[in-house]
């Protein structure tokens, strides 16, 4: 039938959105059902918060493309949440995440929320690294040809020092990436996937996810050019960047580039893709080497641990987040917080202290578990299970590319070849030293390690599966881990970060952090469930991911199609009150982006279902009353 889109919209929302958010939830008191007058005088009555929010964003999907009469199937409206969500991540998310740096989409990627509240320049401005003449003289270019954007164009130094980086934080601006030819021989943008919301630009680990839920989806080329920025990223700034504005110069992520560029390469057509790897893989080397094994990253016990360099507080953080521990700071300074707050960002006054605080900040961000008692405080003498379980994949990644691909060697630029024996002995050495260090028998858990205290947290992270997807554990510790592990982390929702317990009592001076509990991650959904999988225990990993879709599945079709950043696990519920919000929430009308691990995670866990528990999701059977699939 054909219905007008913009007086119907009007209706509609005037109707049932009672709360005045721009939304059809089930929070709204309106009488649930709205009908829909015909052209031809045929009507439609459309019954349910789900059905109704479905027609909202239908006319909103209309409105955006200027169609004044909108053709509507009945179907569309009432196409069950399940197949919905996942069309919607694949047809219509991926494209509202996409970004590219160059003439097209250099506006939309300069935007910045993050540090809002602070005294910044935030004029528009783009860094480029010194090596890199050809995107220099580009921006150069754009800025003359363009100048209603004010883009200022700045060339970093050969040399970038933590204190260069502390000059750049009053001034912040977006890192260049990969420029490609296009077809006419002009430079043009690889496309990347952002998070979402305030995380406007490339990401680290996030982006393993986003590439895995690119692939699934079958966009290919745009995971294979996330992969090529990374490469720029560590020829050009060093490292795979915690993300690409100035701020994170001297901080990376948790490390996926092997993982990321087998899964890429397992999806290629391109005859030249064994030299695509071979690329990979040398420059995944050089990161190995340069960043990750070598001090201060590298411990006296032979494992890494997470440290990032920089001087004092974090600028992207949101105003008030260090006030309970600046607090009595500036109360023995007798002075008032705020301005407190203030002299210590500018380094008007500099505490000891704080600055070594500081340092487990932003090596925790580092982590990418930001925040999480876990880590606060101490992250920069922990040697974690996570970190050391991902440089293990590193290890075998590449000894495993080594010896099928490349006839067991490999020349880098530096002259060494590398063989495969040399790096399956790397990685024997790591997965010895984690299982003597990090391994508790008596607990069938593996910690971190206090490398400063000589001994384990005793801190209960789910992180603690990570050696099942990179392959370290044994086993024994397999059986241990799903026996006396997966029961203390599962919950209705899924995974949920880490204990009860270890998190421990929270107040006004000791607040929620995010990532602990009663809060899930995409991550650690993603990497519990293929460890699982490989370890021998798919019906594990089938029921926690069928937890975890559920949850998803009913939040979308209870709050307009929501797929947002974070979710309580315990409560089944994205109404998380906690650090930043919760982004993917705040939109109107529709939601055109989700949030880009948790679209992964959907589409992946999806992957994993049978046929019988694929139909037991559509029918709305919760996880409680499943048998153990």
């Amino acid at each position: 039938m054909r219905i007008p889109v913009e007086e119907t919209f009007r209706r509609l929302l005037d109707q049932e959105d009672t709360d005045g958010d721009n939304q059809i939830t089930v929070e709204d008191r309106g009488p649930k059902r709205f009908v829909v007058p015909g052209e031809t005088g045929d009507r439609l009555a459309v019954e349910g918060t789900y059905p109704l929010s479905n027609l909202l964003q239908e006319l909103a999907l209309a409105r955006d493309e200027g169609i004044e009469t909108l053709d509507l199937d009945p179907e569309r409206i009432h196409e069950h949440p399940v197949r919905r969500t996942a069309r919607m991540i694949r047809d219509v998310f991926w494209d509202g995440l996409t970004r590219t740096i160059d003439a097209e989409g250099l506006v939309r990627v300069l935007v910045d929320e993050k540090g809002e509240g602070t005294d910044l320049d935030r004029r528009p401005r783009i860094y480029v690294p010194h090596g890199d003449a050809r995107a220099l003289a580009y921006f150069d270019d754009l800025a003359r040809a363009r100048p209603e954007l004010g883009l200022e164009v700045w060339r970093l130094p050969e040399t970038i020092t933590p204190e260069y980086v502390l000059g750049l934080n009053a001034r912040p601006g977006i890192l260049s990436l990969e420029l490609v030819e296009g077809e006419e021989g002009q430079l043009r943008g690889l496309p990347f996937v952002v998070p979402g919301g305030r995380f406007n630009e490339l990401y680290g680990w996030d982006s393993y996810f986003i590439v895995l839920g690119l692939l699934h989806d079958a966009h290919v080329e745009r995971a294979k050019g996330m992969v090529a920025h990374f490469l720029y990223e560590i020829r050009h700034y060093g490292r795979i960047l915690n993300a690409n504005r100035s701020y994170f110069l001297t901080r990376s992520q948790p490390p996926f580039l092997t993982a990321m560029g087998r899964a890429v390469y397992e999806h290629l057509e391109d005859p030249h893709r064994d030299a695509w790897l071979g690329e990979v893989i040398r420059i995944a080397i050089r990161e190995y080497e340069t960043v990750w094994t070598r001090p201060p990253k590298l411990t006296d016990t032979g494992l890494s641990r997470y440290y990032a360099a920089g001087i004092g507080m974090p600028p992207e953080t949101e105003v008030g987040h260090f006030d309970g521990h600046l607090k009595p700071y500036a109360e023995a300074a007798g002075m008032d917080l705020a301005p407190y707050r203030e002299a210590i960002r500018w380094r008007e006054i500099v505490v000891p202290e704080l600055d070594e605080y500081f340092v487990h900040d932003r090596t925790l961000r580092e982590s990418g578990h930001d925040n999480s008692y876990r880590l606060e405080g101490r992250a920069a003498h922990l040697c974690t299970v996570d970190l050391n379980s991902l440089l293990y994949r590193y290890e075998t990644d590449i000894a495993r590319a080594l010896r099928d691909l490349f006839d067991d060697a490999l020349e880098t630029p530096d002259g060494t070849t590398h063989t495969s024996a040399a790096w399956e002995e790397r990685a024997a050495r790591r997965r010895e030293l984690v299982s003597r260090l990090c391994w508790s028998e008596e607990r069938g858990m593996f910690f971190d390690y206090d490398f400063v205290q000589g001994k384990q947290t005793g801190f209960e992270s789910v992180t603690t599966l990570y050696p099942l997807w990179a392959g370290l554990a044994t086993d024994e510790q397999a059986a241990a881990l799903v026996e006396r592990a997966v029961p203390l982390f599962e919950e209705a929702g899924g995974l949920v970060s880490t204990t009860e317990a270890s998190r421990g009592p929270i107040s006004e001076d000791r607040p929620q952090r995010q990532w602990d509990y009663p809060f899930g991650w995409p991550p650690h959904q993603v990497l519990a469930w293929q460890g699982l999988i490989d370890y021998g225990y798919g019906s594990v990993a089938r029921r926690l991911a069928y937890r975890w879709l559920y949850m998803i599945t009913r939040n979308a079709a209870d709050y307009n199609g929501t797929i947002p950043e974070k979710y309580d696990v315990v409560d089944r519920t994205h109404a998380v009150f906690v650090e930043y919000g919760n982004v993917g929430t705040g939109f109107d009308y529709i939601t055109r982006e989700g949030f880009g691990w948790m679209n992964a995670s959907y589409q992946l866990g999806l992957s994993l279902l049978s046929d019988d528990l694929r139909a037991a999701l559509e029918a709305w059977t919760p996880p409680e009353e499943l048998a153990d699939p």
